[in-house]
């Protein structure tokens, strides 16, 4: 059994993980921060739950933790699996790039139109031709003859 502040400082820190993860969710648009939030929530309820447990002298709290971590790995698994679909697709990480991954034969659902700078493909990078040289300076043709 640990001392009281201890159970308080732990509870803090389980409960600002928490809110953290929260405000992230509420606020970003990004897929992958969005995911990122989301586990970020899972790890506050996790020292909750570990500073519970470590209080009332059992191991309920740290085995449910367990299970808590490996439902936060398969959920980050899926997560990137969907991040990388819905990229593939729209190019783009914004959340409203769900919309298009959506079955054809329903509608489409807008909560809040797209601004119109998303409406264009992705550009993606270009390498130069393998084999051509780039152009000579005068001065290294100079030093060469001077050899």
């Amino acid at each position: 059994m640990i001392p009281a502040p201890l159970l308080i400082n732990a509870l803090l820190v389980g409960a600002g993980l928490f809110c953290l993860g929260l405000v992230g969710i509420l606020t970003r648009r990004n897929l992958i921060v969005m995911f990122l939030c989301a586990e970020l929530m899972l790890q506050g309820v996790s020292v909750t739950l570990v500073a519970w447990s470590r209080y009332h002298g059992d191991w309920g709290g740290q085995v449910l933790t367990v299970f808590v971590l490996t439902v936060a790995a398969c959920e980050a698994a899926v997560a990137l699996v969907f991040v990388l679909q819905a990229f593939a697709r729209t190019g783009r990480l914004d959340a409203a790039a769900w919309q298009s991954l959506r079955e054809e034969t329903l509608p489409r659902v807008i909560d809040r139109e797209l601004p119109e700078g998303d409406a264009a493909g992705p550009t993606w990078p270009t390498l130069t031709p393998a084999g051509v040289r780039p152009p000579e300076d005068a001065s290294h043709t100079l030093e060469r003859e001077h050899v």
